[in-house]
């Protein structure tokens, strides 16, 4: 149980990227990202491409763990896909709920070093554990998410060695989601379905109000490990399991603590939110707009606007003829308003007019 706890959730919101998006830091980025050996390759043809950040390092995300991800890590995902005779990116960093600051700022500096590269071309994601957007899952058959950093995994270590785990299986159709979660009985739901993993010994475990698209996804989960190491396995329902069995005596009567991830900050009152952001004064001012009834009639091309959508996130929004130095801090803008606000793990994107972005479609029409 001790493996699953950490001190401090979510320590990377407070981060400070006050200077993130200088012209000068631009200037050194394109320069580095040139001789980044990781970005060989990066966004020249369809396809989806992953990396972790390691000790402030880029690495390659092996293939075959495409959708998996650790809460202790940071990863950066490029979605580049062919439309209307080009290619449009999207270019995801994915912060896990005990990634550090420093892993928070290397991966987003790293987001950005990476656009700068392709010109620009790509909308920037900032996605967070537990909060991710539709269009950043929608890339994965399946994702699940592993306590502690990708280095404490056990694909490949030996039978004794292996760590119990509590999957979580939860969502409907193509959107299932797989958490690891506390060993506890409290952490059972009725309304989903979970896999003990014991390393030779797997369950399955059917609650009484699951659907048949998370029993279906547990089932072929269940299957792939089974196909990965010599294993038994065994489907439970959760009206028929002795409270004897082993899958019960395998987990503690703990209870689990209320999850505390909401930020201290002032939660909007209105669903959605327009903010400019201008610099006629000679320094970066944020001020709102409108507030409910916002149309893209309110975004103008002179200028950066920051848009929030309770629901769906910050889009930070710049206008095509927007000063240089309004449209160079796109991402800080999203954070550093995040950071007041009670939702502060939004989804954040940052786009250029004439971009196309369907989650900010959906947040424009929702």
């Amino acid at each position: 149980m001790a493996g699953l706890r950490k001190a401090k959730k979510y320590d990377w919101k407070d981060s400070n990227m006050a200077l993130f998006g200088s012209k000068l830091e631009r200037d050194v980025k394109k320069s580095a990202a040139e001789t980044e050996p990781a970005w060989e390759g990066a966004g020249q043809e369809p396809g989806l491409q992953v990396w972790r950040i390691v000790k402030f390092k880029v690495t390659h995300w092996p293939k075959e763990q495409y959708g998996q991800f650790y809460s202790g890590d940071s990863y950066i995902i490029l979605d580049t896909r062919e439309k209307k005779g080009e290619l449009a990116l999207h270019v995801h960093f994915w912060i896990g709920k005990y990634s550090s600051q420093d892993e928070y700022g290397t991966a987003a500096y790293k987001t950005v070093e990476l656009d700068t590269l392709l010109d620009d071309r790509a909308v920037q994601h900032r996605e967070v554990q537990g909060h991710e957007s539709q269009m950043f899952k929608s890339y994965f058959p399946t994702m699940t998410i592993m306590e502690g950093g990708a280095d404490t995994g056990f694909r490949h270590v030996k039978p004794e060695e292996y760590r119990p785990r509590l999957l979580h299986f939860s969502g409907c159709r193509r959107n299932v989601e797989v958490v690891e979660v506390p060993l506890c009985k409290s952490s059972l739901k009725s309304a989903d379905v979970f896999i003990l993993d014991l390393g030779r010994e797997i369950y399955q475990w059917n609650g009484s109000a699951s659907s048949k698209d998370e029993r279906f996804k547990a089932m072929s989960y269940l299957s792939n490990l089974k196909l990965d190491r010599s294993a038994t396995s065994e489907t439970l329902e959760e009206a028929n399991v002795r409270g004897d069995h082993k899958f019960n005596t395998s987990l503690s009567d703990e209870q689990l603590e209320e999850d505390d991830s909401d930020c201290e900050g002032d939660d909007c009152e209105d669903e959605k939110q327009l903010f400019k952001v201008c610099d006629e004064s000679g320094k970066i001012v944020i001020s709102k707009v409108k507030c409910g009834d916002v149309t893209m009639d309110d975004f103008k091309e002179e200028d950066v606007f920051l848009y929030h959508h309770k629901s769906l996130g910050v889009f930070v929004y710049k206008g095509r003829r927007a000063s240089a130095n309004e449209k160079m801090r796109g991402m800080t803008y999203a954070h550093e308003y995040l950071k007041k606000q009670k939702q502060c793990y939004l989804p954040c994107v940052v786009m250029r007019q004439g971009q196309d972005c369907a989650d900010f479609t959906l947040a424009m029409t929702a």
